[in-house]
């Protein structure tokens, strides 16, 4: 984050996420001498708004803006300053990611960089303080090394006491996610709940209700709800709407704000290669299990469905979080041959099946051997990830690692 903010490229940076994954708490941590501006109370806003951008260069050449997106005027502001100063450095946050990202989009294209903080990932989980190191994971040290060996992801994790730890964090980000409220130790898991659901109640009154053409909820829990019972499977628009009693495009737009407010992770079919028999639709996963069980108001152990989602996400935050640049797809053929995750990097793409069994075998692999030919770069890597507690080939050039012990720093 610091590294970041100090680029001439990223005088305005624009701190985007969830509601409560921590942005305020971050920023104010990451630069405690920056004036912390709140728009929040109604009754300090005009004051700020009517200030000129000389008077913002003058007064506060640095800030941390928060709830900017319930000042739209003072937008227009900052941006006038950063086009006047060189020297002024402005941090923009909000809780309702919706209307703050319009904002960004409609003012400050070209000239803000965008940061993203997700909900916790599992190194983050095994944290207890600010002060404590945070690990870098095998999946994120292998990819960085190009999946060129393997040797990282090797091991005997059924001894392993870090991956025994491990292992209790990812149960418990499998029943409660990973928003840092939820892993406050103090808590009931009736505490935890009840807490998912007033956040999923906040979210649907205020980042929801912001937006002019949903002032009648009603269809948009519907469509969130059918969503949610769908979430790591295929999308079809037109069954969505079906389901929800909504038009197929409504049903897209309903989508997208479940984007746009880090609900769901969209992941597009993968149909570049001239092979003809590959599937078009996008697949849906739900960014945090405990939002996902919340809505679904189940307690009970994960679906595949949901050990998927869950997967999907952790690998997607770690990726993310790592600065890694890739693009995530699904491939799916139409005699039912998939590949749940989909990894590209420039040099190549890197496979996931995902498995909520506690023993894989090498039927497990059947959906992973054989892909090069369906891709258009070379298959760097291959894996099942699962349960299973042992690392193993499976199939030459398929290899099966548990998720605690993939999630996991070495060590």
């Amino acid at each position: 984050m610091r590294r970041r903010a100090a680029s001439r490229l990223a005088r305005l940076l624009v701190l985007t996420g969830s509601r409560q994954t921590g942005k305020t708490t971050l920023i104010r941590r990451c630069f405690p001498d920056v004036p912390y501006i709140s728009l929040e109370d109604p009754a300090v806003r005009p004051g700020f708004s009517r200030m000129t951008a000389a008077e913002w260069i003058e007064r506060y050449p640095h800030a941390i803006l928060d709830e900017v997106q319930k000042a739209p005027s003072l937008v227009e502001t900052v941006k006038a300053a950063y086009d006047q100063s060189p020297e002024v450095r402005y941090f923009l946050l909000g809780s309702s990611q919706i209307l703050l990202l319009s904002r960004v989009k409609e003012s400050l294209a070209g000239r803000a960089a965008i940061e993203e903080l997700w909900p916790l990932t599992l190194p983050e989980m095994a944290t207890s303080s600010w002060d404590d190191p945070l690990g870098t994971s095998r999946l994120v040290l292998w990819l960085e090394e190009g999946c060129r060996t393997d040797d990282v992801l090797l091991g005997q994790p059924a001894t392993d006491r870090t991956c025994a730890r491990y292992s209790e964090i990812l149960e418990h980000y499998l029943r409660f996610g990973g928003m840092p409220v939820v892993h406050h130790d103090d808590l009931t898991d009736d505490e935890r709940r009840s807490w998912l659901r007033d956040f999923q109640r906040t979210y649907l009154e205020r980042d929801v209700a912001d937006l002019a053409a949903l002032r009648d909820l009603e269809p948009f829990v519907v469509a969130q709800r059918v969503l949610a019972n769908r979430s790591g499977r295929g999308v079809n628009f037109s069954d969505l709407a079906r389901s929800a009693g909504i038009a197929p495009a409504t049903a897209r737009r309903f989508l997208r704000y479940l984007e746009l407010s880090y609900q769901v992770i969209q992941v597009p079919p993968f149909f570049r290669n001239p092979e003809k028999r590959l599937a078009k639709m996008p697949k849906v996963h739900f960014v945090d299990p405990g939002i996902l069980r919340t809505i679904l108001n189940r307690t009970g152990d994960w679906t595949g469905d949901e050990f998927e989602s869950a997967l999907v996400s952790e690998i997607v935050k770690q990726v993310r979080n790592a600065g890694v640049v890739a693009g995530f797809f699904h491939l799916r053929t139409y005699d039912r041959r998939e590949v749940d995750l989909l990894v590209e990097f420039e040099s190549g793409f890197v496979a996931f099946e995902i498995k909520a069994s506690r023993k894989v075998s090498s039927a497990d692999a059947r959906t992973l051997r054989g892909l090069k030919p369906l891709l258009d770069k070379p298959l760097l890597g291959a894996l099942v990830v699962s349960l299973d507690l042992e690392v193993r080939y499976l199939a030459p050039g398929v290899l099966a690692v548990p998720a605690a012990w993939l999630f996991a720093p070495p060590g």
